[in-house]
């Protein structure tokens, strides 16, 4: 139906905002389906990169699955970056690196913590919290990688910030200990 839409459009008239709500369906569509390829040709086929930023953008605040927001946020971040506004560049950016960092989770745990995929930090912090040291490292790692190669709204000494401040509440004993005499 999507492709039969397309030769639509090809043959008459259709109203920009139809344009920009049938390519926006057909994408998610095939983002839902986990068809990447074809995801990439639909936008690459867009003429109009207006409309083009416009489709991506509107997939994107829909809150796809991991797999497809991932996608979108690189795909945004290559082809329109310098279109963007920096609020909004950084908001995306944030949500790739979110995405990279949950991908590096076991597939089981994603869900508990996708609603923090747009908040790297705050991510990071929950698996502190929740004593996932081993996901922390693999986290942090991640991290340390693509703040070297973006400028977002936090640094690495904010990372390791957080770890200081995690890692000294560890050490806080509220108890001092007694010896035992006899």
């Amino acid at each position: 139906d999507y492709e039969l839409c397309e030769e639509w459009e090809h043959l008459y008239p259709v109203p920009r905002e139809d344009l920009i709500n049938l390519h926006r369906e057909h994408l998610l569509h095939l983002l839902k389906m986990g068809d990447m390829e074809k995801a990439l040709q639909l936008l690459q086929r867009i003429e109009d990169p207006g409309i083009c930023l416009a489709i991506s953008e509107q997939s994107l605040d829909q809150h796809p699955n991991l797999a497809a927001s991932h996608f979108l946020a690189d795909y945004l971040t290559a082809h329109f970056y310098a279109d963007l506004t920096t609020a909004r560049r950084n908001e995306i950016q944030a949500l790739y690196m979110g995405s990279k960092v949950l991908l590096t989770l076991p597939e089981l745990s994603r869900v508990n913590y996708f609603h923090l995929s747009s908040r790297p930090l705050l991510m990071l912090e929950q698996l502190l919290m929740n004593m996932k040291v081993d996901w922390v490292a693999v986290a942090v790692q991640t991290l340390h990688q693509l703040l070297a190669e973006q400028e977002i709204g936090f640094t690495v000494e904010d990372i390791d910030s957080l770890l200081s401040k995690y890692a000294e509440k560890a050490l806080n004993f509220p108890f001092a200990l007694k010896e035992k005499r006899s």
